[in-house]
Formats: structure tokens, sequence, C-alpha cells
């Protein structure tokens, strides 16, 4: 194995062990949500849903009356 081969793999090695502490720093700081956040999330999550869904029926609505 040549210098350049090696430093690839150093290369390699230290991003993998970055990556590693990055996503258990991320892991000490999240919480688990409480049930009033949990119910807050569902709603507005269920509501970008329903938004998204009816623009695009909208959309197809107006391409079927338009070119239908």
């Amino acid at each position: 194995m040549d210098y350049k081969q090696f430093e690839e793999k150093q290369g390699i090695v230290f991003k993998l062990k970055r990556f590693g502490k990055e996503c258990m720093r991320v892991l000490k700081v999240t919480k688990k949500p409480g049930k009033e956040e949990y119910k807050t999330i569902v709603k507005v999550s269920g509501l970008g849903i329903l938004i998204i869904g009816l623009v695009g029926f909208l959309i197809t609505m107006a391409k079927q009356l338009l070119f239908g």
C-alpha cells in the first residue's frame, strides 16, 4: 500500500469517527416529546398533509377542466 492509499484510509477513518461523534452529540441534545408537544406535532403534520393533498387535487382538477 502506498502513501496516498494510506492517507485516503486515514481520511475515511477520521470522517467516520467525526460522524459518530456528531451522532452522539445530537442524541444527547434531543429529548422525547411530551404528550402535548406530540399532539401538536401530529396536528400540524396532518394539516400539512391535507393542504398538500388539496393543492394537488386542485391542480389536477384545473388540468382536467382546462385540457380535458
